[in-house]
Order: C-alpha cells, then sequence, then structure tokens
C-alpha cells in the first residue's frame, strides 16, 4: 500500500498537490483527522484485493491539535505494518502566503477577531511542527507556479514510484536565500563570477560562452572533481539508508551562472548511475 501525506501551512500549495495525485490516480481525502489514519488503513486492506493501493491524505492545522502532536507515531506504527509511507510538507515564506491570502481574499482557519493573520501562520507553523519534523521531502513553494508546483510532486513523488532515490540538483541563488528543501548544500561563490564580463552577464550557465568561461578556470575543474568525488561518496550511503529524495542544492552569488553550469554538469555525471536525477535552476524558473 501506497500512502502520501500532505501537509504544510495554508497558502502554500497543499489543495493543488493533492489535485495533482488525484489525477494520477490515487484516492485523495483532505483533512482527514491522524487519529483516523489506522482505522482508514485497516478499512483499505479489507477490501477486495487491489494491486498496490494509493492513497494521499491532507493533513493540516484545520486538525485538533493533539491529531497533530500523535501524527509522528501514528504514521511510524503504520511504517512498521508495512505501509509506504511519504510525508511531504509544502510551505512558503511567510510574506509570500500573506500576499497569496491577500490576493484570494481567504480567511485562514487559525484568524479570527482577535489574531491577525501573520499571527495565525505563526501559530500553525507551531502546530505543524511536528509534522514538518518527520517530512521525507519539504518543497518551498515561494517561488513557483501552480503549474511548476504540479510538476515538481508530479516528477518527486509520483515519479519516485521507479525503483531507486529520487536525486534532484538544483541551482540557486544566495542573494534570494538557501532553499529550505536541500539535504546537501555547495558554494561556489569562491569560483571567478561570469557576471563581471560584459558580454557574458545577460546569458546563463547553459549557454556556449559561459561553459567555455567556467571551464577554462582551473578552480572550476577542481570544485567540479571535488564536490563529484564527495558525491560518489555518499550517495550511495543517503540510498541504502532508505531515502527517498535527495536534494542537492548547488549556489552562486545570483543563481544564473556558476551554479546553473555546475548542476547540469553534476547531472550528466550520476544521470548514469541513478535512474531518477532531476534538474531544477530555481532562479530561471521565476
Amino acid at each position: 500500500m501506497r500512502l502520501v501525506i500532505i501537509s504544510g501551512r495554508s497558502g502554500s500549495g497543499k489543495s493543488s498537490a493533492l489535485q495533482l495525485l488525484e489525477d494520477v490516480g490515487f484516492n485523495c481525502i483532505d483533512n482527514l483527522p491522524a487519529s483516523l489514519l489506522p482505522e482508514l488503513v485497516r478499512r483499505v486492506r479489507e477490501q477486495p484485493p487491489v494491486d498496490n493501493p494509493r492513497l494521499a491524505l491532507g493533513i493540516d492545522a484545520r486538525n485538533l491539535w493533539q491529531d497533530v502532536q500523535q501524527a509522528p507515531r501514528v504514521i511510524e506504527e503504520l511504517r512498521e505494518s508495512g505501509v509506504q509511507c511519504d510525508v511531504i510538507y509544502l510551505d512558503a515564506r511567510s510574506p509570500v502566503l500573506v500576499q497569496r491570502f491577500s490576493e484570494t481574499r481567504r480567511k485562514h482557519p487559525l484568524s479570527d477577531n482577535r489574531t491577525h493573520l501573520v499571527e495565525a501562520l505563526n501559530r500553525e507553523k507551531e502546530l505543524l511542527a511536528p509534522l514538518a519534523a518527520i517530512a521525507d521531502l519539504v518543497i518551498d513553494t515561494s517561488s513557483l507556479s501552480l503549474h511548476q508546483l504540479r510538476d515538481l510532486v508530479k516528477t518527486r513523488v509520483v515519479g519516485e514510484e521507479s525503483p531507486g532515490m529520487a536525486i534532484l540538483f538544483q541551482s540557486f541563488g544566495y542573494k534570494h536565500g538557501v532553499p529550505v528543501d536541500a539535504d546537501l548544500v555547495f558554494d561556489l561563490r569562491c569560483l571567478p563570477n561570469p557576471y563581471w564580463i560584459a558580454e557574458l552577464r545577460h546569458k546563463t550557465g547553459r549557454d556556449p560562452e559561459v561553459i567555455e568561461f567556467l571551464r577554462a578556470q582551473p578552480e572550476t575543474g577542481d570544485m567540479e572533481r571535488d564536490i563529484g568525488q564527495f558525491l560518489q561518496r555518499w550517495l550511495p550511503s543517503y540510498q541504502q539508508s532508505n531515502r527517498s529524495y535527495t536534494c542537492i542544492a548547488v549556489g552562486c552569488t545570483g543563481g544564473r551562472h556558476r551554479s546553473v553550469y555546475m548542476v547540469e554538469q553534476l547531472a550528466k555525471a550520476f544521470s548514469s548511475q541513478f535512474d531518477n536525477v532531476q534538474v531544477r535552476h530555481r532562479e530561471q524558473s521565476q
């Protein structure tokens, strides 16, 4: 049995994620109390045999706080009983969530006449902390459009059903913040920066001119070898520890030149070793 639990703060995209999973064949239930999970699984198992039934459940702050607190224990017991259970936690920066509520004019489930929206979002983060702490995958939706979020959930959650661990190589710019879903982070800001060459400034790390420039720098090759050797040594250990997802974030100042180049090279090098290798250039997707 495959069980995917979608959680996260209001406005982060949980409904969109559940809709995508429903579109690809999951039976979806939104806002199920965590205390009812064991009974739901028992009933599904009592039904006529189905080849690998798939469920997706939304658990969020609308649950009783006692249910959220006991959710990690319930999930661990389900895993021990043989259920393949993945917890996906969606979140976004608080200013982004405030803007989304302002645009949609929705009411936050924890807000009232005495609780401001920002206070409600902070309270919600506290309530959901137990689920965030055990999440197998954390997705920051701050810079994602609806279509990008659906594509990301499809490739990382549904695509994970292919054998092996899903590996995401993601480029980013430090001036926009480190991705919250990163498992490993590599900093390339010490490498020569193509930005300071006028004819390269408006190009990216996938353009031939930038590739040629970076390959001509000895430091670039040294960094690529060192990162590659580290990953070659440790990624198999991540996979052997039964991880379903690993996000490797590579950053430079703006996230357009050095990090993009390095992500492309690393993904190419490891795609022959792992079946599910994905690439995302965060700053270019905005």
